[in-house]
């Protein structure tokens, strides 16, 4: 008989605890069983609540992703690069690193005002700190043979670029994008829940209000599911492939 692979004897055994403490409970108003949420879970699909409000949160999400990431890998580049420019932006970088998520969200929509631009730049700016310090460690990993090879054939900046430094940087470049797609999408579910009227975030805070359980677990749920597919799809494969030229 084939095995189940590890990640979904897991997740079963997730499952399995989760129906133990709705068990122990023993009411569906607090902790629900797994199973109770088919129908209202079928209920907001069918309604087109669930698929309107998720992809906002999604298109949130892929842009912050984006910016963040973009941002983060050309300064996390610099600064592990030259030494002078890291001395005086690693200050900034640390002071940006313990600011609390929720201040900087706040302050967008005090700046910025109540609209998608300053949730989108809430969202980068608590991102990109994390970006420019993994990306600015596996800059100081370089090797330097490997530079020293391509100084010494002359090898313009794009190839090097392209040949040296960018595989290299892979191995960090695809952790930076694991932990920016699982603190992206927490992110924009605060940002959501304190000034959207749309998204996962929205809702959650909605149901919250309604003290409906089942449903704030239905639209949290759906997200994590995207996310695991994207993890298991996208990321990890990336990530495999990016490590691969290490043990080749």
């Amino acid at each position: 008989m084939t095995r189940l692979p590890v990640p979904a004897v897991s997740l079963l055994g997730l499952l399995l605890l989760w129906t133990a403490a709705a068990a122990l409970t023993a009411d569906p108003s607090i902790l629900p069983q797994p199973w109770a949420l088919a129908g209202p879970a079928w209920a907001e699909i069918v309604s087109g609540r669930l698929p309107f409000h998720l992809g906002h949160t999604l298109v949130r999400v892929a842009w912050a992703f984006a910016l963040a990431m973009a941002a983060g890998t050309v300064l996390g580049f610099v600064m592990g690069r030259y030494e002078t420019v890291n001395r005086w932006l690693d200050p900034w970088l640390v002071v940006f690193l313990n600011l609390p998520a929720l201040v900087l969200i706040v302050l967008c929509y005090l700046w910025i005002g109540l609209n998608e631009t300053a949730a989108i730049a809430a969202v980068t700016l608590n991102k990109v700190p994390n970006v420019t310090a993994v990306i600015r460690e596996g800059v100081r990993s370089f090797s330097g043979d490997l530079d020293a090879m391509a100084t010494v054939f002359r090898m313009p900046f794009r190839r090097r670029l392209r040949h040296v430094l960018l595989p290299q940087l892979a191995p960090y470049l695809s952790a930076a994008a694991r932990s920016g797609v699982a603190v992206i999408w927490k992110i924009v579910l605060v940002v959501e829940f304190l000034g959207r009227s749309n998204g996962i975030g929205f809702q959650i805070h909605l149901y919250f209000q309604l003290f409906d359980v089942a449903r704030v677990l239905v639209y949290a749920l759906s997200f994590v599911a995207v996310m695991l597919a994207v993890e298991w799809a996208v990321l990890q494969p990336w990530e495999r492939r990016a490590r691969r030229w290490r043990t080749a």
